[in-house]
């Protein structure tokens, strides 16, 4: 008997067979997109290490508007066992999105959220939920003892985000992920947020529960690519650390003292030189001013603009997701 077979026999309680479904001990959240390759490995290694924890679990998959064979495959998959629950966007709305509807539609005491591509290794559910039963921890972090490999360009970005984010709102998330164990209060807390642009991330450490953290080695993905390219991290990059921080304002204005001060000490040798009646040289020094101040005036203005914009975004009051389908839901 297979893995599957034995998890639909075990749904099957009474002599008539009706499949009872029972309030989950555990929820476990897995956001995909276009990961059809792997699914299938993931929820298996999933099933196999979530079976022998308690009978009563439930899987949500949550497809971020996949356009390859990933909200098919998991629906073959869910017809042997209704605790894999599926939730399919209408579009791609992102993995915050994500995120947030498998929270909002999750029931388990606990909630586990792991990415599709088994980088996050289900072993470590055994260590997650004993640090939340037995010591009381109301999150539980999965960290990286070290980066997969990853092109060098990657990596330097990826630190530099870091160093800005630990920079400008104080959080050191160096080697975090988005492999973490939540309370129930804590996932309460986390849906009850107001705003529209959110950071998974982040938001977790703000809300400033009891945490402990374990350490784990990411292995490179079994099949696929990344969905994650240059533009999409800096993307990312920039909206999270905006939606912690309103230090990079405060940035403005510091170049705007610092480029106020250099004119003064610029002016008035320049000054003193045309009232004592010499000629006043350096063509190439204004010019160079002129390119350093019209370039911090563009970089001051998309700072600007990107607060705007995601001040636009929260008060169009849009939803984070539209759901096109569920399954066993």
């Amino acid at each position: 008997m297979t893995l599957r077979e034995s998890l639909k026999n075990a749904t099957k309680k009474g002599k008539k067979g009706t499949i009872m479904l029972e309030q989950p001990f555990i929820s476990i959240v897995i956001p995909v997109h276009n990961e059809s390759h792997v699914i299938s490995e993931t929820l298996d290694a999933t099933l196999e290490v979530v079976f022998r924890l308690s009978p009563q679990y439930e899987i949500l998959i949550v497809d971020d508007g996949s356009t390859d064979k990933t909200f098919e495959t998991v629906c073959a998959i869910s017809r042997t066992n209704q605790k894999i629950k599926i939730i399919r966007f209408s579009r791609n709305f992102g993995k915050e999105a994500a995120i947030l509807a498998g929270l909002k539609f999750s029931s388990g005491k606990a909630v586990v959220v792991m990415d599709g591509d088994l980088q996050h290794p289900p072993e470590l559910l055994p260590k997650m939920l004993h640090l939340w039963q037995q010591e009381h921890y109301q999150v539980v972090h999965g960290v990286k003892t070290s980066r997969q490999k990853e092109k060098a360009v990657k990596g330097l970005f990826v630190r530099l985000f870091y160093a800005c984010m630990t920079l400008f709102a104080g959080y050191n998330l160096k080697q975090a992920t988005d492999y973490k164990l939540l309370d129930r209060r804590v996932v309460d807390h986390y849906i009850s947020l107001a705003e529209n642009v959110r950071f998974f991330r982040g938001l977790v450490p703000w809300l400033g529960f009891s945490s402990a953290f374990i350490s784990f080695f990411p292995e490179n993905r079994v099949a696929g690519k990344s969905k994650w390219g240059a533009f999409a991290l800096m993307t990312l990059a920039v909206r999270a650390i905006c939606s912690f921080s309103s230090l990079p304002m405060q940035v403005v204005t510091l170049m705007g003292c610092v480029m106020f001060t250099a004119s003064i000490l610029i002016g008035m040798p320049t000054l003193f030189m045309k009232l004592s009646g010499r000629a006043v040289e350096g063509f190439t020094t204004v010019i160079l001013l002129l390119l350093v101040i019209g370039s911090i005036l563009m970089i001051s203005l998309g700072i600007i603009g990107q607060y705007l914009a995601m001040i636009y975004e929260e008060i169009k009051g849009r939803p984070s997701f539209i759901i096109e389908k569920t399954e066993n839901l």
